[in-house]
């Protein structure tokens, strides 16, 4: 990166993305009815978008998550404006400073501002991480209800719900196992998950 970009770069940090928080698609809203066939004996549907965007869990994950982002994306933003801030003094000083000088205070911007890049990229790693793990956790607690769910149902066929267009309703299992999953938990407490940072370069 040329030492005259430095500018443009803060900004590009400063707009970084921190890993973005997947929000499954809940239930989606109410349509017309589509006429199906009947149910067929022995062919069930889990639908884990439904199951994660539907559950309390699910929602309660997703809602902190954003929360955690939108820390991370404070932290960032405002360590972005600062070296902004900096970069403008400098400019406007650069007149009544010797080249020398000016290749010194450039230097050390752009020193900041690689810090500042790994470290939004170490944030993002994080966040990724913490998304990972919060949904994990809410697949272990699922796990057994499903199981339960698919068995009582002797479904000798389970399909992936997120995969199938149109299905009779009553071959569904998503709704009963969000119900049996609320009834056991609703939140658990987690953090943003904490990585070494990466070697600078």
């Amino acid at each position: 990166m040329k030492i005259q970009t430095v500018a443009a770069a803060i900004l590009a940090v400063g707009a970084m993305s921190t890993a973005a928080v997947a929000a499954p698609a809940a239930a989606p809203a109410a349509q017309p009815p589509i006429a199906t066939g009947p149910a067929i004996p022995g062919i069930c549907i889990v639908n884990n978008d439904y199951i994660l965007g539907g559950s309390a869990v699910g929602k309660y994950v997703i809602t902190r998550l954003q929360q955690l982002k939108s820390q991370v994306d404070a932290e960032i933003n405002s360590q972005a404006t600062s070296l902004q801030t900096d970069d403008k003094a400098l400019q406007a000083q650069r007149a009544s400073l010797s080249s020398d000088q000016y290749q010194q205070k450039m230097g050390a911007l752009q020193v900041r501002y690689q810090s500042l890049q790994r470290l939004a990229q170490q944030r993002e790693r994080e966040m990724q991480a913490t998304q990972e793990k919060a949904f994990s956790t809410i697949g272990q607690q699922a796990d057994p209800i499903v199981r339960q769910v698919i068995g009582e149902k002797t479904c000798s066929l389970v399909l992936n719900g997120a995969a199938v267009v149109v299905a009779n309703q009553g071959m569904d299992l998503s709704q009963t196992i969000v119900q049996r999953l609320d009834a056991k938990i609703q939140q658990f407490a987690f953090d943003r998950e904490h990585l070494e940072a990466a070697p600078a370069q």
